[in-house]
């Protein structure tokens, strides 16, 4: 028979003072892999809030488990569903529901640390209403900086917020960086940044074959374990080049300055070259919970739960340029990085509707890139940075993409 977990007790007045933490996310991998990190030190972190889209019976669960005070849906059906089981637990949650709901438990006072995991645009407001209060925002959703990352940087800096980067890459970097490093400053003696990446499961499928591939078979990732969104920007290395463009922002280099090295063994999770020659690379098991529990304990370290690397496992690195011929996204993903202002909101925008409606089995696999690369072509990117106009074009380029999905229909 399972155990039952055991229920997550906050700090008493006798011990330190526990940092508040909200989820933003919560019922996805990463929001499971953060409340087990925190499971495992109930001393230092109280959870405030926890978020979810429609997942409203594991969402109960974990309220059961971590006692927040207050719980959110996106979905209204979903919080209508939540505030029955709630009530009728006689648990002390509140439940909200909507953006709008969100938004407020992002930036709640006795929130200390805000866990940004929203998959996609959606995640873009809430984060950012947790940059403009201050809070310790670890950003596991790239696209809030894939789409204003120089806006996102000034709030933060303008609000004292510390941005830590969740995405294992990411998070390796900043990692390698000089120990005085905050993200979004200007660094000192940084040539360049290698971003490493698995290759995803067709590393080494022929090209001819790639526009037969089935949604399961783009969601089924040799190392990493995610959501099928995410495992499906990794198998067309769209992902990679949504890092890129991550990177960029978060660490103040140009596209020129980021190398994309295909590593299968998914060891090395990224390196940082200095001017002198050196070569710094963080090492560890494939497992999201260190760069999670790095990010809530830092500047100190805390047990992740994560088993020590062996590398007479490992036993070999290997290292590829990736192919840009069978994976045109990184192209496209580069010329976005170049062309600035919100040519990267137009790109993200235009892969979330490609890749829903491949999941949908309504395009092709290799139709991902054909419909990002009709909305970049059809849509005059804005070289000035507002949040309107942030808006204003990840909307239009949903527009755009989803006229292109319908040319492209399968058996249209």
């Amino acid at each position: 028979m399972a155990r039952r977990p055991l229920p997550f007790r906050p700090a008493t007045a006798t011990q330190r003072r526990a940092r508040g933490v909200t989820i933003l996310g919560a019922t996805g991998t990463i929001g499971v892999n953060t409340l087990n990190v925190l499971a495992m030190h109930p001393a230092d972190f109280t959870v405030v809030a926890l978020t979810g889209n429609t997942q409203f019976e594991r969402m109960f669960e974990q309220c059961v488990q971590f006692a927040p005070q207050t719980a959110v849906m996106l979905d209204e059906q979903a919080a209508a569903q939540l505030r029955a089981k709630i009530d009728a637990a006689g648990l002390p949650i509140e439940v909200l529901s909507g953006a709008a709901g969100l938004a407020q438990v992002a930036s709640l006072p006795q929130t200390d640390i805000v866990m940004a995991a929203i998959v996609g645009a959606a995640g873009l407001l809430p984060t950012l209403s947790a940059i403009r209060a201050g809070k310790r925002v670890l950003l596991a959703n790239k696209e809030p900086l894939v789409m204003s990352g120089p806006l996102c940087v000034q709030e933060a800096l303008k609000a004292g917020a510390e941005l830590l980067p969740i995405d294992s890459e990411h998070n390796a970097i900043f990692q390698c960086m000089p120990p005085s490093y905050r993200t979004g400053e200007p660094h000192a003696g940084v040539r360049r940044v290698l971003l490493t990446c698995s290759g995803g499961p067709f590393r080494e499928t022929p090209a001819a074959a790639l526009a037969q591939v089935t949604p399961e078979q783009a969601c089924a990732h040799p190392n990493w374990v995610m959501g099928r969104k995410i495992s499906v920007d990794s198998a067309t290395l769209m992902n990679k080049g949504l890092e890129l463009i991550e990177a960029c922002a978060l660490f103040d280099v140009t596209p020129e300055q980021v190398e994309i090295v295909v590593h299968p063994q998914s060891v090395i999770h990224s390196m940082v070259e200095y001017v002198d020659g050196s070569v710094l690379a963080q090492m560890g098991n494939p497992d999201m919970r260190t760069p999670i529990a790095h990010a809530l304990a830092w500047p100190e370290r805390m047990e992740s739960g994560v088993n020590s690397l062996d590398l007479f496992q490992v036993a070999r690195l290997d290292f590829e340029r990736p192919d840009s011929a069978r994976f045109p996204c990184l192209a496209l993903a580069y010329a976005a990085a170049r062309s600035g202002g919100t040519a990267p909101a137009i790109l993200n925008a235009a892969n979330e509707v490609a890749v829903a409606a491949f999941l949908a089995r309504r395009i092709r696999f290799t139709d991902i890139a054909a419909v990002i690369a009709a909305v970049l072509d059809d849509m005059p990117a804005a070289s000035e940075l507002s949040m309107p106009i942030v808006l204003a074009h990840d909307a239009r380029a949903r527009e755009l993409a989803a006229a292109e999905v319908a040319r492209l229909e399968v058996g249209a």
